[in-house]
C-alpha cells in the first residue's frame, strides 16, 4: 500500500476546500487556528443567543480544542495536546452554523455534531494525544484574544506551520472510527 501524501491547507477555508478533503486524509495546516475549551464555548453560545458576535470571526476558519501548558522561557507555549472533543458537543452546532469550518481535537464526535458538519460542510480533524511538545514546535506565534480571566481556557490566535493533524469526520458523513471499527471486525 503507497503511503498517502499529506495535504496541505490554510485557513480560512472555502466549501471548495471543505469538500476536496476526506476522512483519512493527512493533513498540515499553516496559517491561523483559534483555541477554545469548555468554558470559553458556553461564553460564544451566550454572545450567539443575546445576538452578538463571537470574539473572532468564524467563517472559514478552525477551532483546536487545547488548554496549552505554561510557557516555559524561551518558548512561545507551553505543551499543546488535543483536549477531548466529546466535551464540546454540546455547543458545537450552533458555532459551525456561524460559518467555522472546522474543529481539531481527540475522540469521537457525538451524531449530532456529524450531522451539523453535513449540514454545514465542516470537518472534524484529529491531533495526535501523547504528542504536545511536538505540535507546539509547529505554533510559531501566541496572542490571547479574549477571556483571559480562563487562564489556559482563553481564546488564543495561533500561528502555525505545518500543524499535523488527520481528518476523522469530512463533509459527505465519513467517519474514520467508524470505518476503522469495521475493518477490524472483518480481519
Amino acid at each position: 500500500m503507497a503511503e498517502q501524501v499529506q495535504k496541505r491547507i490554510t485557513p480560512p477555508l472555502t466549501d471548495a476546500d471543505v469538500e476536496a478533503l476526506s476522512a483519512g486524509d493527512k493533513v498540515l495546516i499553516t496559517g491561523v487556528l483559534y483555541t477554545a475549551r469548555d468554558s470559553a464555548h458556553k461564553k460564544f453560545i451566550e454572545l450567539l443567543e443575546a445576538g452578538k458576535e463571537l470574539p473572532f470571526d468564524p467563517k472559514g476558519q478552525l477551532i483546536y480544542y487545547v488548554g496549552p501548558t505554561p510557557t516555559k522561557p524561551g518558548e512561545i507555549i507551553g505543551s499543546a495536546g488535543p483536549t477531548t472533543s466529546g466535551r464540546m458537543d454540546a455547543f458545537t452546532p450552533a458555532i459551525l452554523a456561524t460559518g467555522l469550518k472546522g474543529t481539531i481535537g481527540k475522540g469521537q464526535r457525538s451524531p449530532e455534531v456529524l450531522e451539523s458538519m453535513k449540514e454545514h460542510k465542516a470537518l472534524y480533524l484529529a491531533a495526535v494525544g501523547g504528542a504536545a511538545a511536538l505540535i507546539a514546535q509547529s505554533i510559531k506565534k501566541v496572542e490571547i484574544i479574549a477571556y483571559e480571566e480562563l487562564g489556559t481556557e482563553a481564546v488564543r490566535r495561533l500561528e502555525v506551520v505545518d500543524f499535523p493533524a488527520i481528518v476523522v469526520n469530512d463533509s459527505k458523513g465519513n467517519d474514520l472510527f467508524a470505518e476503522g471499527v469495521a475493518k477490524y471486525r472483518k480481519e
